[in-house]
């Protein structure tokens, strides 16, 4: 590869690409769920140039950020691409936003998974439908509610396999590889937001703040996840 990054990136470089050939010819049906973050994005640059016949899907909440939605659009120009939605069915968010207001995320922990039960979870079911597994972003580093991933596990909540290709991978290894590739990513990234979801539930973070602390920051660390990668029992 022509770029410069160091040896060990390129070890582990040459890891993700095995782990995403290895996934397609065991799981023909595979897809990338694309949250365009960081981690996405060089996953999408890498599916573009050793696997273009992964398919991408994004879940809209209706309430990401508008740098966010721009992203898509680039990614989509760019790698001559095509990313399918998945969009909250109307009826049950507005049932939701009726009995609960529009911002009752904030007010309890259990609120606040109910919203992304309607917003991320139901969607991301519909999107999975009739697949053999999927791929993710996730990183070990990332938080202690992922300090267990592993390359591929079953994913019981939607009964098949998840493939996660860049676990062994540090956060300063994910920058390298965009700067290194030219890899469109969001601005926010640029802003101090290292970790980007809804609009209203994420923050820049502070200087020596953990890389999730923005995510859902008036909750408790061991309770930051919205129920699309819930920790796996017995591993």
């Amino acid at each position: 590869m022509s770029a410069s990054i160091s040896a060990e990136l390129q070890d582990k470089l040459d890891q993700t690409i095995h782990v995403l050939n290895v996934a397609k010819a065991d799981y023909p049906n595979l897809v990338l769920a694309n949250s365009l973050g960081a981690e996405d994005v060089v996953l999408t640059d890498l599916i573009s140039k050793y696997a273009p016949s992964i398919q991408m899907f994004c879940l809209d909440t209706g309430r990401l950020p508008e740098e966010t939605l721009k992203l898509m659009a680039e990614i989509e120009k760019k790698y001559n691409t095509h990313i399918d939605v998945y969009y909250p069915e109307a009826q049950p968010l507005q049932q939701f936003v009726k009995i609960h207001g529009i911002n009752a995320f904030y007010e309890s922990n259990e609120l606040r998974k109910a919203c992304c039960q309607v917003r991320k979870l139901d969607p991301l079911a519909r999107a999975l439908r009739g697949k053999d597994a999927w791929i993710t972003g996730l990183r070990k580093e990332q938080s202690v509610t992922r300090s267990d991933v592993k390359f591929v596990e079953w994913d019981a909540g939607n009964d098949l396999y998840k493939v996660n290709p860049l676990i062994e991978w540090t956060e300063k290894e994910v920058w390298d590889y965009i700067h290194a590739y030219e890899v469109p990513y969001n601005a926010l990234h640029d802003q101090h937001y290292p970790s980007i979801g809804c609009a209203p539930c994420t923050r820049a973070i502070s200087a020596g703040e953990d890389v999730r602390a923005g995510r859902w920051w008036w909750e408790n660390p061991e309770s930051k996840e919205c129920g699309l990668h819930p920790i796996q029992q017995g591993q």
